[in-house]
């Protein structure tokens, strides 16, 4: 530990204070009012998630409105392993409307004159050791609580202002880039949706054609593949020519099992708590043997994952060029196309509306299930022109790809990162010397 470190508890430097407790009378689902932000806008292990955003039309006090940069900690996590408590995210500029601070999550009040870096501090409060400390001390059972008190009693070594300032540098870039992954990443997967919900679900290239117009965006080409007229189906009226199907049948459903005979020395798995809208968190690694019970669904390219549990959380992803030790969970059906159009299959399981409605079939308790026979049956509107496919695989699976190469550029990263953090707070490692490392691995 470098000399001119000082040992400190966080009482020195910060003051915790308490979010307000909004009336339930005023909250909306839909964007509206202003953004009640909660322990679910933040990313296990620490950051702000911007989505399923809770909104409020009602009074606000002036006081726990937030600013763009405040810093913000969860104190109680409703989740069984509490993934986010104690874990802190900066608030971004809100792209309407305001952010609330709500119960539940603690603002960090840096104290006057204390010389400690915001940045810093945040990084800080994603340590193993302030998590260790906080899970250490924490109360209750099904929700698990932390208290100002608790976190304020952390005790680390601070280095000088300067030198946490290029701490807090180095790891930020790293964050910065994974961002910027992550932002690429839904712009190229939302081009791939809006694509397959215009041609297979709006059929707006179809609706063109019975207009004699040419239908937006296509070569003439692509045009003429499509009908130009509709005729009536169950599901109402569709292209003319196409079919109704099910899912089973472009599709098989968990059709490889991880068995005791299978030659691997390790398990690479995916549980569902690490997995939310097509982003894995988290690959834990186990020798064989030594996984979970639930390692059991193996995987190869092109599958589409799906949690079949409360499946309308949005817990998906997709597999591309996996390693043969990759397994996922029990609790996922693991989707797997008949041909090559898997990029058609993982748009048509992961709309929004999909998601809802297999969260209405869903039954159970605490978490609500469905069964994996639920989703083979579920009904979809498909070309019998293997052609328009065909097309729409030539656009959408590069986007696919892409987006892919950025989430495995961004685990290893991320990994870059949870490394280097532990030894910069420690001093185990010097700022000079890990800028050097990350600019080698960047």
């Amino acid at each position: 530990m470098p000399d001119k470190w000082k040992e400190h508890s966080l009482i020195d430097l910060i003051e915790i204070k308490h979010g307000f407790a909004f009336s339930g009378e005023y909250f909306r689902d839909d964007p509206q009012g202003d953004i009640l932000l909660t322990p679910g806008n933040f990313f296990i292990g620490g950051g702000f998630k911007d989505d399923k955003f809770k909104y409020y039309v009602g009074p606000v006090p002036e006081e726990f409105v937030l600013n763009e940069g405040d810093l913000l900690i969860t104190m109680t996590d409703l989740s069984k392993e509490a993934d986010t408590l104690g874990y802190p995210a900066i608030i971004p500029k809100p792209s309407f409307g305001s952010f609330l601070h709500n119960q539940r999550l603690g603002k960090v009040l840096i104290k006057d004159g204390a010389p400690l870096n915001k940045r810093f501090l945040y990084y800080l409060l994603r340590t193993k050791g302030y998590r260790h400390e906080v899970m250490a001390s924490a109360t209750g059972t099904t929700v698990k609580h932390t208290s100002p008190n608790r976190i304020l009693a952390f005790k680390f070594k601070l280095p000088p202002p300067y030198e946490q300032q290029a701490i807090a540098h180095i790891l930020g870039t790293i964050d910065d880039k994974i961002e910027l992954n992550r932002r690429m990443n839904e712009t190229l997967e939302a081009m791939a949706r809006a694509i397959f919900k215009s041609w297979f679900v709006d059929f707006d290239p179809v609706k063109a054609k019975t207009e004699g117009r040419q239908p937006e965006g296509l070569d003439a080409d692509t045009a003429a593949l499509f009908p130009d007229s509709f005729e009536d189906s169950e599901l109402g009226e569709i292209p003319k020519g196409w079919n109704v199907c099910t899912i089973s049948s472009i599709a098989d459903l968990n059709v490889r099992t991880l068995g005791a005979n299978d030659k691997l020395d390790v398990i690479e798995y995916i549980e569902i708590s690490k997995v939310m809208r097509g982003e894995v968190s988290e690959v834990a690694r186990y020798e064989r043997g030594t996984e979970p019970s639930r390692a059991k669904r193996r995987l190869t390219h092109g599958d589409t994952v799906l949690s079949t549990v409360r499946p309308d959380r949005g817990a998906y992803f997709l597999c591309l060029t996996p390693p043969d030790t990759l397994i996922a969970s029990t609790g996922f059906v693991v989707v797997t196309p008949k041909n090559s159009s898997w990029a058609f299959l993982h748009a048509a399981l992961t709309r929004a509306e999909v998601g809802e409605e297999l969260g209405l079939l869903a039954d159970g308790g605490a978490y609500p299930a469905i069964r994996p026979e639920v989703i083979g049956g579920l009904s979809l509107v498909t070309p019998r022109n293997r052609q328009i496919v065909d097309a729409y695989e030539r656009i959408s699976q590069p986007l696919f790809k892409k987006a892919d190469h950025n989430r495995k550029g961004s685990l290893v990263l991320a990994a870059i990162r949870d490394a280097l953090l532990p030894k910069l707070l420690s001093g185990e490692i010097r700022v000079k010397d890990a800028e050097r490392w990350v600019e080698a691995q960047m």
